[in-house]
């Protein structure tokens, strides 16, 4: 066939020709591309069985404790540094905690000061309050005389309530509508749902909060004041959960917008996987892990209660013992609400790190 000379065959040889090039280039490419990149495996002896799983279980777990112990040592490097800022900085500002003091004795000033060790030169304040540190001691407040962990305890409970409602609305509604629009990308769900989450991100939250405040409080009536005797949390909750969930959803649509385009999802749908399980059980699980980023250090600023949302509301959580704090410049309650926010941001940051692991095996924990 191939010696007659015809069109047909000669425009079959031109394609046979082409591919065997084509194959012949890549593999060329291939070629180089491993002897680059080759490097020589670490020998070790492969067992089977039990054996070889209790093996590989102790050498993900020894790896994994380390990795947890070089966390922990920067993650005291870094609050150390946080609360070092924060001191330095606090003492520079003009004034002092005794200074909105009507009618005050100078020699009651000066024991006060005394007492408090706020006459000593600030790198010597600094040294001190360090050492009170490390016994786990945060002092008292310099306005209302009180145990400052015994602040944090109280209004912490409240912010805790709050913010974890607030976390778990915000991550689940985001994930669904994420998932929604990406599915339904192009058509009205998805420009809905944007145009929704792009509101929410630009507004800032204090105006959120008064909106919440003067329509359902104040008009319509359907809500009533958050009190410490009527603790009502729904219109707080939606305020403080209105722009992580924004921002959740836009980032779950974009990251199953890229996993839906994936190889694995095409061989799936083409195996005859049901779609809810092709979406579920695997886009999904995948395109959690940039999400996964996001909502370690946001819970850890939910769980401490937003300052502005929290003040609308008059809810006695730990932003507003801070508010009032700075307010006052009281500053040894100053000193722990940051150091306790920054241990509370690092703590959460590391969970989420670990949970990568568990979400993704192929991560490796450097």
């Amino acid at each position: 066939a191939w010696g007659t000379g015809g069109k047909k065959p000669v425009f079959q040889s031109l394609l046979l020709h082409t591919a065997l090039k084509a194959s012949y280039v890549q593999c060329c490419r291939a070629v180089q591309a491993v002897r680059l990149g080759f490097r020589p495996a670490r020998k070790r002896t492969e067992l089977c069985g039990a054996q070889g799983f209790a093996a590989r279980f102790r050498e993900g777990l020894i790896g994994m404790l380390r990795y947890v112990v070089k966390r922990v040592l920067l993650a005291i490097l870094t609050v150390f540094i946080i609360a070092a800022i924060t001191f330095f900085a606090m003492n520079a500002i003009p004034g002092g905690p005794f200074a909105s003091e009507k009618a005050k004795d100078p020699a009651v000033e000066a024991m006060l000061m005394q007492r408090f060790h706020l006459d000593k030169p600030v790198g010597e304040q600094f040294l001190i309050y360090l050492g009170n540190l490390a016994h786990g001691d945060f002092g008292i407040s310099l306005k209302t005389g009180r145990e400052i962990s015994d602040v944090i305890s109280e209004s912490f409970s409240v912010s805790a309530t709050l913010g974890g409602m607030a976390a778990l609305l915000a991550l689940v509604i985001g994930l669904v509508l994420g998932s929604v629009a990406a599915l339904c990308r192009g058509r009205w769900p998805d420009r809905v749902i944007i145009f929704v989450t792009t509101l929410f991100v630009s507004v800032p939250s204090f105006i959120l909060a008064t909106i919440l405040l003067l329509v359902f409080c104040l008009q319509l009536q359907w809500v009533g004041v958050w009190s410490p005797s009527n603790p009502n949390y729904v219109l707080p909750v939606i305020a403080l959960a209105l722009y992580p969930m924004a921002y959740i959803t836009r980032l779950t649509k974009s990251s199953m917008l890229d996993v839906l385009g994936q190889d694995y999802i095409r061989t799936a749908r083409a195996k005859g996987v049901h779609e809810w399980l092709v979406i579920f059980k695997h886009a999904l699980r995948n395109a959690l892990i940039p999400v996964i980023t996001y909502v370690g250090p946001m819970t850890a600023y939910i769980l401490t209660g937003s300052m502005v949302v929290e003040t609308v509301f008059t809810v006695g959580g730990l932003g507003t013992k801070f508010v009032s704090s700075i307010n006052n410049q009281d500053y040894p309650m100053i000193m722990a609400v940051t150091i306790f926010l920054a241990v509370l941001m690092v703590v959460a940051t590391l969970l989420s790190d670990l949970i990568y692991k568990a979400v993704d095996p192929r991560i490796k924990l450097d």
